[in-house]
């Protein structure tokens, strides 16, 4: 085999591996209950109540609850009244917002 060959493939292989342990882990509706009930993270209440605070009036587009460099983060989309989409993050132990940017 051709030594660009490997390389190239090498490359690919390590880009995989490089973008797998960089991207966040989705955490299902039993793991988010067992977290809640044992305080480690905030209800999605009182997120959602933030996130609404933040932007009155708008819609509901997606909630999710991530797991990314060890820390839980509430992921939330907005429609504003506007038609803007909204795209927040909340630290989900602690309930702060760490990221709030328009969504593309």
């Amino acid at each position: 085999m051709n030594i660009n060959v490997r390389f190239s493939r090498l490359l690919a292989l390590m880009l995989c591996a490089c973008c797998s342990l960089a991207s966040a882990r989705d955490l299902g509706q039993d793991e988010a209950l067992r977290l809640r009930e044992r305080g480690e993270i905030l209800p999605l209440e009182d997120i959602l109540k933030s996130a609404f605070d933040r932007y009155p009036g708008s819609k509901l587009l997606e909630a999710e609850l991530e797991e990314k460099h060890d820390t839980y983060v509430y992921e939330v989309e907005l429609l504003t009244p506007q038609g803007v989409v909204r795209e927040l993050k909340f630290n989900a132990s602690r309930g702060n917002l760490t990221k709030d940017k328009e969504d593309d």
